[in-house]
């Protein structure tokens, strides 16, 4: 068992609940102002099928053609040091309550382009 751990699987401002885009969706409690780094979504590990592992912050964030967010790749996290993940950065501000959404594509495994792909639709 781990004693004083800080680490949950969102941020204080983000919570799950009930989407009008698909189930379940990704929502901030409190205002978040545009170009905040909301966290990774995704790091990659070449043992899965799309060479990516999706951790919790990535688990509930609906696809929308005018996304509130936009999905960033990068090699390195100030934090972390060198690794290859997907994080979400807001693209403009957005209110409490608001869902928090993506313009994504979905299982691009048989293009092995998909992630150059994916930047280029965001």
């Amino acid at each position: 068992m781990i004693k004083d751990s800080n680490w949950r699987p969102l941020p204080d401002y983000l919570t799950i609940a009930k989407s009008k885009i698909e189930g379940l969706g990704l929502f901030v409690t409190k205002d978040l102002n545009e170009g905040v780094d909301l966290g990774i979504t995704h790091v990659f590990d070449e043992r899965f099928p799309d060479g990516y592992i999706r951790l919790p912050l990535g688990a509930f964030i609906n696809h929308h053609e005018m996304p509130n967010c936009k999905a960033v790749f990068a090699e390195e996290d100030p934090n972390r040091g060198k690794l290859k993940h997907i994080r979400i950065v807001a693209l403009k501000d957005i209110k409490m309550g608001d869902e928090i959404t993506v313009k994504y594509v979905i299982n691009k495994l048989d293009n092995p382009n998909w992630e150059q792909e994916y930047e280029i639709t965001q």
